[in-house]
């Protein structure tokens, strides 16, 4: 027993993670408290998260385009490889920077899901002159940008003149980008491996819609858009090549009478990685909206009964729906932790966990857990399905008109897992972040890091899974609680203070961010040290 918890601590630790973004998105209607809501789970690797301030430049100054910025290359202010220079702006705006940045200081938040693209619009690092990634958009466009439509206007133009180009494997993005008042999905495609700088093509194809105010959306790293209807603008927005390049290869005959279908003509055939969290999306929120397929657990063999399953048409899915209730940062937050406990997909139901009791009977295995590593699914043989609970970070952008923007942008971050991190509000105004989640690099264990720190406990439930991850829920909610709580007494403290010096609200926000940054390390230190001591292998038995 030993030996094999030892060999599942050291498997995770060394786990390679893909990438795999969900993004949930609400309209103002669609909330219960009239916010505007954009998330994102499985950040790159870089998850240090930094206050960049905005900046004056003289006439004529460049800014350089980075690759490579979704990884960690050392100090804070070095992003990676320069590819190329465009022009700068007299005066940028502040914003959090990290391997996906995500709000600025006038609540404009971006939310990223890679997708996947054909293969004939595939253009990678080496085989293609683009130079724009996904990720190097969204900083040009919150340092330049005050809403959502103003960045989808500045993303695309940058597309379009420099070229898209992929930076998580050769596929396409989605962008989910709000503001206080509304959210849009952007959903940008390359263009192949002999795109001309300066040709007069467009180095992208892109295409934009409104999620309705009383609508949410799910963006499980699929195509969500299908008909464009360019006739109603205050809904979609779309590159003048949206179609033709669609006709070009033969994905879609304009004579057929049928609809253009922008989902079916730039994706390839649907994955079960995105039909999963399609499913259990709208099955849950909008669970009378139509018959969904029956996906819950009614016996350990399910799961693996893969013959037998439903395999769904993408087109089963809608863009959007209203939910049949309103939604909260705290139910995000539930969908982003689900490991599809109770369903077929749910790792922890597979019959090789199941052990003999001291009375005969079959119990799941103190191992148990949602989150077996590549070592512990071959050795028991288990089906690696994808949980929407992928890791490395994350957040939830909560946005609030009524407030000014430095109170009314919350920010909300995990590190690590979200299923056992908690998540840390950061306010629109904080003007600078904590050390603790400055700090981190994956070859250094550092006792000041809050990624390490939520990490050494992740780990550590691998000892005995079952009761352990008890322990970190009955330590972990207290904290997560505190955070909510304040947020009333926070906003109004905050607002007096703005009234008389938006300076000194600035500074109160931040104070408090660096205090409940402070008490996660705190802690998740305490967890730590409960749950090596309860659960040490010297106490596993023979």
């Amino acid at each position: 027993m030993k030996k094999l918890v030892l060999l599942t601590i050291l498997a995770c630790l060394t786990l390679p993670k893909s990438h795999a973004c969900t993004d949930i998105v609400a309209g103002k209607k669609a909330t219960v408290d009239g916010s505007v809501i954009t998330s994102h789970t499985y950040g790159g690797n870089d998850t240090r998260i930094r206050v960049v301030h905005g900046r004056k430049f003289p006439t004529g100054s460049k800014t350089p385009v980075y690759y490579g910025l979704q990884e960690i290359n050392g100090g804070l202010e070095e992003y990676g490889e320069i590819l190329g220079y465009i022009p700068q702006v007299r005066q940028t705006y502040t914003y959090f920077h990290s391997a996906y940045s995500h709000m600025n200081e006038f609540q404009l938040a971006i939310a990223e899901s890679t997708l996947s693209q054909k293969k004939e619009l595939q253009v990678d690092r080496e085989s293609g002159k683009q130079i724009m990634t996904v990720e190097q958009a969204q900083i040009f466009a919150l340092q330049r940008c005050k809403t959502a439509r103003e960045a989808i206007k500045l993303i695309t133009s940058l597309m379009e003149e420099y070229g898209f180009l992929p930076s998580c494997g050769p596929e396409s993005e989605a962008l989910c980008i709000a503001d206080p008042n509304e959210v849009w999905v952007l959903e940008i495609v390359a263009v192949g491996k002999d795109w001309e700088p300066n040709s007069g093509k467009s180095g992208a194809i892109w295409a934009a819609q409104r999620v309705p105010d009383d609508h949410i959306a799910i963006v499980p790293n699929w195509s969500i858009i299908k008909e464009i209807d360019l006739s109603k603008p205050e809904w979609f927005m779309a590159s003048k090549n949206y179609k033709q390049v669609a006709i070009d290869h033969a994905w879609y005959n304009p004579k057929s009478g049928k609809p253009f279908i922008w989902q079916e003509a730039y994706s390839p055939t649907l994955r079960e990685w995105s039909s999963g969290r399609f499913w259990l999306f709208y099955s849950k929120y909008a669970p009378n909206f139509k018959e969904w397929p029956n996906r819950k657990l009614s016996d350990p063999f399910k799961g693996q009964d893969a013959y037998h399953q439903y395999v769904e048409d993408i087109s089963m899915y809608p863009f959007s729906v209203k939910p049949e209730k309103k939604v909260s940062v705290q139910d995000i937050m539930e969908f982003q932790r689900s490991t599809f406990e109770g369903t077929i997909y749910d790792k922890t139901s597979d019959p090789d966990w199941y052990v003999p009791s001291k009375d005969g009977k079959l119990i799941k295995s103190p191992l148990t857990t949602p989150f077996p590593t590549k070592a512990m699914r071959e050795l028991l043989d288990i089906t690696n399905r994808r949980n929407v609970s992928k890791g490395n970070y994350g957040m939830i952008c909560q946005l609030r008109s009524w407030l000014p923007d430095p109170i009314g942008g919350i920010y909300w971050v995990f590190q690590d897992n979200q299923y056992t991190s908690p998540y840390v509000p950061i306010y629109c105004g904080t003007q600078e972040i904590h050390e603790s989640y400055k700090i981190y690099d994956p070859n250094q264990y550092d006792p000041r890091s809050a990624r390490w720190a939520i990490d050494f406990v992740d780990n550590l439930l691998y000892l005995r899974w079952q009761d352990a991850v008890e322990d970190l829920f009955t330590m972990r909610e207290p904290l997560q609680a505190d955070f909510f709580n304040q947020i009333e007494e926070n906003d109004k403290q905050a607002q007096k203070l703005y009234d008389k010096s938006p300076k000194k609200a600035k500074e109160f926000l931040t104070k408090k961010c660096h205090e409940n940054m402070q008490k996660v390390l705190d802690v998740y230190n305490e967890i730590r040290n409960t749950l090596i001591t309860k659960y040490t292998n010297n106490k596993q038995g023979s």
